[in-house]
């Protein structure tokens, strides 16, 4: 090993990184957990689950009612750090704007992380699917416009390791998931500027969006505009709506360094 290697393991601290991974297994599905289903989830030793949960109960990040561990509120200032402290949502809020008053339909920003987006900001006129989006919400790449549109910027290496775990079971019928297929699809948006997918994340769903670069070239985030399929057919979005996002793509450019 050598001494770059050796430096780079002296500078991780394996405490934070459990509890982070502790933190990061409760979801709406998992609301509250106990100490043996956190060590299942989590791959970590009994001993180290329980006192990671304590370390977060004691910090005010958890509670604990004697068999299930929950999050509690004050798990949101970490949450809440990254949007005092990140310009970019508060740079792209009012394109958003923009962009759904324009429409008359929600429109939101995201950025990539790992296989998901993770929205940042977000503009909406209404609630047009069965979840709640909001900033923090977290969608599988793949089969969400913003996703593919950042996919299609992210780079070979990026692109593989998602398509290379993608799901069995897609989320609706209409959802792609020939890997192949996929990567001719995210081909083809990098070479357009522009994605849109049609009921694959959810039936009666459609969504177009566009990258969102710097003023340096760089794709930093998403943004998009979403209807319900019975409002708006698929042929019709993109010369109805595609204008608008770019505008807003535009301005949004002449906004970040």
């Amino acid at each position: 090993m050598g001494q770059r290697e050796e430096a780079a393991d002296g500078d991780h601290i394996a405490g934070l990184a459990k509890g982070l991974a502790v933190i990061e297994v409760f979801d709406r599905a998992r609301e509250k957990l106990t100490i043996a289903e956190v060590a299942r989830l989590t791959g970590l030793q009994r001993a180290t689950a329980r006192r990671c949960l304590l370390t977060l109960k004691k910090l005010g990040y958890a509670d604990f009612d004697g068999k299930f561990f929950r999050l509690t509120p004050g798990i949101l200032r970490l949450g809440y750090a990254y949007l005092a402290s990140a310009p970019l949502p508060q740079v792209l809020q009012p394109f958003l704007e923009q962009v759904s008053e324009a429409t008359h339909e929600s429109s939101s920003a995201s950025v990539l992380d790992g296989g998901e987006i993770v929205y940042i900001a977000r503009a909406a006129q209404r609630r047009i699917m069965s979840i709640g989006l909001g900033v923090g919400s977290r969608l599988p790449a793949y089969c969400t416009s913003m996703g593919r549109v950042l996919l299609a910027y992210a780079g070979e290496e990026a692109l593989g390791q998602v398509l290379a775990a993608l799901p069995l079971v897609p989320p609706t019928p209409f959802t792609l998931i020939d890997r192949d297929r996929l990567r001719a699809v995210i081909a083809a948006i990098g070479a357009a500027g522009f994605a849109l997918v049609d009921q694959e994340l959810e039936v009666g769903l459609r969504s177009l969006a566009v990258p969102i670069f710097t003023g340096a070239g760089r794709v930093i985030a998403a943004m998009n505009v979403s209807v319900q399929a019975g409002r708006m057919p698929a042929s019709e979005m993109e010369e109805r709506l595609l204008p608008i996002l770019r505008r807003a793509q535009e301005q949004a450019r002449k906004a970040l360094p």
